[in-house]
């Protein structure tokens, strides 16, 4: 068992720290909100992730889990501190290291021993460099640091599952010593450990996600191309996941992706490629696609409907993805922002983000609290995010609600098997469309139907 420090308590912080507590170190969680600490000494996450509530209070009660604001409680005595952090983007794109920096000064004059500083923010590569640098200059007493790279890899939404299940932990450290301990302190959750030095560590985190947003704007791009000549982007996607080279992971087509990590690191990677005078133009474009792809859902209601204006539209699903309520960069933002300035009437819903959404969301959105009452007299509802109670509900209800069936799914939630049979006109992403004036003279062939 060891005694560890964990810095900050967002999606990151909390649940890695929680993790640790669970397999059986003695964990002391840091964050300066005080109301935010004493929420969390009740057992109760500030964030919604599922689990997360149920294994805090279980290592709370085992006394192997601790929360605070004070500095010199939380490093005393500590054998590791992680660093978990936001590094949100600045305006120019590059990551801001503010926290990182003030956290680093913290350790610096708070510990009171020997201690390895593990980095678990995401961080431009150099920046472990920079920690060290900046603990070495302040730090009060001749304590050694040394310093780990350690990139997480949760999913908002299954980040319980992900600290338990994950594919890998990787470890980057130019001490063998402290890669050691950190292989030791994550043994217990049975993960493959991969050790590596600490830039190369950096790297992977930033490579892996913007490989991932380009498989997403990739399918998006082939999605598009599928509406326009006549094929199936869901049959598209699975012929190429077939492939092992390929893999099926990420080819669902839809109105992009959004949330705390592929927008801000997909950025952070071209302006780190531009400091060494490289012009990452891929990633760069897997950015454009995904801004235009983030409002299509409005480029085919004016198609459909025409002029916007005074036509009431409702917005099923506000949060980036299901099993968070988490609304940095959700593709609803952008949408509803869109939406108004044609001058139609928004209202929006959504399981769990509803207390979230006003936060980010542009001012004229109305909200309600199901999906029945969002489509009440709507003319067009687009489903922006693939909720369970979204993909379940009932399609004849659009009929009965609204003023005009029409719904444009963002995520193609309902196969077109269903869509024929319901009483709609339904527009996916990269499918054919399904209408009631062509329902029978052109019956939609699917691979459900076959």
């Amino acid at each position: 068992m060891k005694k560890i420090a964990v810095v900050g308590t967002g999606y990151v912080g909390l649940v890695t720290g929680v993790a640790l507590s669970d397999i059986g170190h003695e964990v002391t969680c840091i964050d300066i909100d005080k109301d935010k600490v004493a929420f969390m000494q009740s057992g109760k996450s500030p964030i919604y992730e599922p689990g997360l509530d149920e294994i805090m209070t279980r290592n709370i009660e085992a006394g192997r889990l601790k929360f605070t604001v004070d500095h010199k409680e939380g490093f005393a005595n500590k054998d590791v501190a992680y660093i978990a952090v936001g590094t949100p983007e600045n305006e120019d794109g590059t990551a801001d290291l503010r926290f990182i920096e003030t956290v680093a000064k913290d350790i610096a004059h708070n510990i009171t021993g020997d201690i390895t500083v593990v980095t678990k923010s995401t961080v431009p590569v150099g920046t472990n460099d920079y920690i060290f640098s900046l603990i070495q200059e302040h730090v009060t007493e001749g304590h050694n640091v040394t310093i780990v790279s350690n990139p997480e890899f949760l999913r908002e939404g299954s980040a319980v599952h992900d600290a338990f299940h994950g594919d890998r932990i990787v470890i980057g450290s130019d001490s063998e010593e402290a890669a050691a301990l950190i292989e030791e302190i994550n043994k217990p959750f049975g993960i493959h450990i991969y050790k590596t030095d600490v830039r190369s560590a950096e790297m992977i985190k930033y490579a892996s996600n913007a490989f991932l947003a380009t498989k997403i704007s990739f399918i998006n791009e082939i999605s598009n191309l599928c509406e326009k000549l006549n094929a199936n982007v869901h049959d598209v996607a699975q012929g190429m996941g077939l492939d092992s080279r390929i893999g099926n992971q990420f080819l669902n087509a839809g109105i992009g992706y959004g949330g705390s990590c592929f927008p801000k690191d997909t950025s952070a990677l071209v302006k780190i490629a531009e400091t060494v005078g490289e012009d990452f133009e891929l990633v760069r474009a897997v950015m454009n696609v995904n801004k235009k792809q983030q409002v299509l859902l409005v480029d085919k209601a004016n198609e459909v409907l025409g002029d916007l204006k005074g036509k009431k539209i409702a917005l099923l699903g506000l949060a980036f993805k299901p099993n968070t309520d988490d609304m940095r960069e959700s593709p609803a933002i952008a949408l509803a922002g869109e939406l108004l300035h044609q001058g139609a009437e928004v209202v929006g819903t959504d399981p769990i983000a509803m207390d979230n959404a006003p936060n980010f969301m542009p001012g004229g959105v109305s909200y309600v609290e199901s999906a029945e009452e969002a489509i009440k007299d709507a003319d067009a509802a687009f489903i922006v995010t693939d909720w369970p109670q979204f993909k379940d509900l009932d399609l004849a209800i659009f009929a009965e609600k609204m003023k005009q069936p029409v719904v444009f799914d963002g995520r193609n939630c309902y196969s077109l098997e269903r869509a024929t049979e319901a009483e709609l006109d339904y527009y996916s992403i990269g499918r054919p469309s399904v209408t009631r004036s062509t329902r029978e003279s052109n019956r939609v062939r699917t691979p459900e139907s076959v």
